[in-house]
C-alpha cells in the first residue's frame, strides 16, 4: 500500500499546484490577457505559425517535451533511492521546471514567438544571443543524434515496436486531413485514431510472439541495425519537420498524446491492482547509501543534472520558445501548455520511479541465466553499479520490465505489456526527434537571417544542415549510429545549465516589468546556475582524469561561455530599467 499511498500523493499534490501556484503565475506574474494579441494570428503563414486548440496543442507540447527524458532520467536516478528521487520530481517540478516552461513560453509569445536564444539579444544583448546560440545548437545537436539512436535500439530490442510506430503516421496524416480537411469532429476522429493506433500495436504484439525474430535483422548492406534505423529516421526527421505543422506534426503528437493517457491509465490501475492483491512493494532503497568501495557517485549534485525531465530541462524552453507559442491561439492557453504539461510529466516521472523501484521487483529475469529474481534482490541485481544501470538500453530495459509486470496483474499478456512501453517510449521519442530538427531548423534560420546568410533562410537548407550534423556526430564512431554516445555524459549538465541561462532571460524579462515579480525565476534560476555549474566541474575533473579530451575541450568551452553569459545578464540586473 505504500507504493499507491505515494502514488496518489503525488498526483494530488500536482493538482494543487496547478490550481494554486500556477493560477497565481498566470494572473498576476504574467497577467495572461485572452484578448492579446498572438503570434499565430498575426503571423499565420500556414507551416509554422497556425492557431491551434488548445486540446490539439496540449498534446504536441506534452509529446515534444516529454520524450524519452523523464524515462531515462528517473530510471537511473533512483539509484540514489527512491525518495531524494520523488522529492525532487515534486519539489523541481512545481517550482523550478513548470515555472521555467512557463516562463519560456509566454516571453516567446510576447516576441513573435522567436526562440530563447534570438529572445536573449532582445533582454540583454547581441553578443549573449551568439553565446545562446552555440548552448542551444550544442544541446540540439545531441538531443537529435541520441533520440534518433533510442529508437533504433527500442526497435532492435523490442521489434514487436515496429509496426505500430510506423503506422503511427499515416493514421496521423489522416486525422489531419480529416480534421483540417474535411472538417471532421475531432472526438470522432480521435476516437478512430487511437483505435486503429491500438490495432497495430495488437498485429505488432501477435506477430513477435507467433514469430520471434520475424521483423528484426542483423545488418543491412554492411551497416549494422541500429545505424540503418538511425538513418531511416533522420531522412523521416527531415520530411516531417520541413512539412506544415497540421499535416503530421500536431496530429501525430496529438495521438501520442492520447497513448500516454492510456498508458499511464494503465500503469495506475497496474500499481492499484500490484498493491491491493499485495504483489507490490517497493523494492528499492528509500535513500541508497553510497559507501567505500563503489563506483556509484554521490547524490549531490549530480542527481539534479540526472533527473532532468520530470524536474526541469533547459530541452523545455526551446519547445516552449519554438514549435509551440507559434500555435497558441489565445495567450490563456499557455498556463495548461506551459505549466500544466510539466506537472503531468512530473507524474509521469513517478509512475517511472513506481516501475523501477516497485515494479522490477515483481520479476526480474538475470540476461543470460533463466533465475528469476524478485523484491530487493531483483532490483540490487540491476543496480548494483553506477556502470550497469547507466546506460540508455539498461534504464530503457528496466522501466518496460516493471511496467509489464504491473500490467500484467490487470489481465493483459506479457508480450502486450512489453509492446506497449516499447511503442510508447518510441513513439516520445520519435515526437522529440522530429520537434528537436525542426527547432534546429528555426534555430539557424534565425542566426543565418541576423547574418544575412540568404542559402540557411529556408526551411529545406536549414533543416539540411541540422539533420547533417546530427548525422555526423551520429556515426562519427563507426556504422553503428551511435557516435552522439561520445558527447552524451556532457548532456545532462549541458541541458541544465540551458535551463539556469533560460530562466535568466525569463528573470530579465520579469526585471523589465518591475516589481519583485522577478524572484518566481530569479530564485530557481540561481539554484540551477549553482547546481549545474558545481556539476560541470566534477564532470571536467571526472573527464580529464579519464583522458577523455574531447569532453574536456567541449565542457570547458561551455562553462566558459556560460559565465561570459551570466556576468553580462548581471551587470544589466544591476542597472536601472524603466518597466514597460
Amino acid at each position: 500500500m505504500q507504493v499507491l499511498l505515494m502514488m496518489l500523493g503525488c498526483g494530488v499534490a500536482f493538482i494543487v499546484a496547478y490550481h494554486t501556484y500556477g493560477k497565481f503565475l498566470a494572473r498576476k506574474i504574467f497577467g495572461l490577457n485572452p484578448n492579446a494579441p498572438v503570434p499565430s494570428r498575426e503571423l499565420n503563414d500556414g507551416v509554422d505559425y497556425v492557431p491551434t486548440s488548445k486540446g490539439i496543442l496540449f498534446g504536441h507540447h506534452f509529446t515534444s517535451i516529454a520524450g524519452t527524458g523523464p524515462i531515462v532520467g528517473p530510471a537511473i536516478g533512483i539509484i540514489w533511492g527512491w525518495l531524494p528521487a520523488v522529492l525532487w520530481i515534486i519539489f523541481g517540478s512545481v517550482f523550478m521546471g513548470a515555472v521555467h516552461d512557463f516562463g519560456a513560453l509566454v516571453v516567446s509569445l510576447r516576441n513573435e514567438g522567436k526562440s530563447i536564444s534570438e529572445i536573449a539579444a532582445r533582454y540583454v544583448n547581441k553578443r549573449v544571443r551568439f553565446i545562446f546560440f552555440v548552448v542551444v545548437f550544442l544541446v540540439l545537436l545531441i538531443v537529435i543524434a541520441i533520440f534518433g539512436m533510442v529508437i533504433a535500439i527500442v526497435f532492435d530490442r523490442f521489434p514487436s515496436a515496429i509496426i505500430p510506430v510506423w503506422f503511427q503516421i499515416p493514421i496521423a496524416i489522416g486525422l489531419g486531413w480529416a480534421v483540417y480537411k474535411r472538417g471532421a469532429g475531432v472526438m470522432v476522429s480521435t476516437v478512430a485514431a487511437v483505435v486503429l493506433m491500438y490495432a497495430f500495436i495488437a498485429i505488432g504484439a501477435f506477430l513477435e510472439a507467433k514469430s520471434p525474430g520475424l521483423l528484426t535483422f542483423e545488418a543491412a548492406g554492411g551497416i549494422p541495425a541500429t545505424g540503418v534505423w538511425t538513418i531511416i529516421l533522420l531522412i523521416y526527421a527531415w520530411i516531417a519537420s520541413t512539412l506544415p505543422v497540421t499535416t503530421l506534426l500536431q496530429p501525430r503528437d496529438y495521438i501520442n498524446a492520447w497513448q500516454l493517457f492510456i498508458m499511464m491509465g494503465l500503469l495506475i490501475v497496474g500499481v492499484a491492482a500490484s498493491a491491493l492483491s499485495g504483489n507490490l512493494a517497493m523494492a528499492a532503497p528509500a535513500v541508497n547509501h553510497v559507501g567505500a568501495g563503489t563506483d556509484i557517485p554521490t547524490w549531490w549534485p549530480l542527481m539534479f543534472v540526472t533527473i532532468a525531465c520530470g524536474a526541469i530541462s533547459g530541452f523545455h524552453s526551446l519547445v516552449a520558445s519554438g514549435t509551440s507559442p507559434k500555435q497558441i491561439g489565445n495567450e490563456r492557453d499557455s498556463l495548461l501548455i506551459g505549466y500544466g504539461a510539466m506537472l503531468i510529466e512530473g507524474f509521469l516521472a513517478i509512475l517511472v520511479i513506481v516501475c523501477v523501484g516497485a515494479g522490477i521487483g515483481m520479476a526480474y529475469k538475470v540476461a543470460g541465466t533463466d533465475q528469476i529474481l524478485t523484491g530487493n534482490a531483483a532490483w540490487r541485481q540491476h543496480y548494483a553499479s553506477w556502470d550497469a544501470a547507466s546506460g540508455l538500453v539498461d534504464k530503457l530495459t528496466a522501466v518496460v520490465v516493471g511496467a509489464a509486470n504491473m500490467i500484467k496483474m490487470i489481465g493483459l499478456p506479457r508480450v502486450v505489456g512489453m509492446t506497449l512501453m516499447g511503442v510508447f517510449i518510441a513513439s516520445f521519442a520519435g515526437t522529440t526527434l522530429d520537434t528537436a530538427v525542426r527547432i534546429q531548423r528555426y534555430v539557424i534560420s534565425e542566426i543565418a537571417n541576423d547574418l544575412k546568410i540568404g542559402a540557411l533562410r529556408n526551411r529545406w537548407t536549414a533543416t539540411t544542415l541540422a539533420v547533417l550534423t546530427a548525422a555526423g556526430l551520429a556515426f562519427a564512431t563507426g556504422a553503428n549510429g551511435k557516435g552522439a554516445l561520445t558527447l552524451w555524459p556532457l548532456f545532462g549538465a549541458a541541458n541544465q545549465l540551458l535551463a539556469g541561462l533560460a530562466l535568466l532571460i525569463v528573470t530579465m524579462y520579469l526585471r523589465k516589468k518591475g516589481g519583485l515579480r522577478f524572484i518566481v525565476s530569479g530564485i530557481p534560476c540561481v539554484l540551477m546556475l549553482t547546481v549545474t555549474g558545481w556539476a560541470m566541474i566534477l564532470k571536467e575533473i571526472d573527464f580529464y582524469g579519464n583522458g577523455s579530451r574531447l569532453l574536456v575541450v567541449i565542457g570547458g568551452a561551455i562553462i566558459i561561455l556560460a559565465v561570459w553569459m551570466i556576468a553580462e545578464t548581471t551587470a544589466l540586473i544591476f542597472k536601472k530599467h524603466p518597466t514597460e
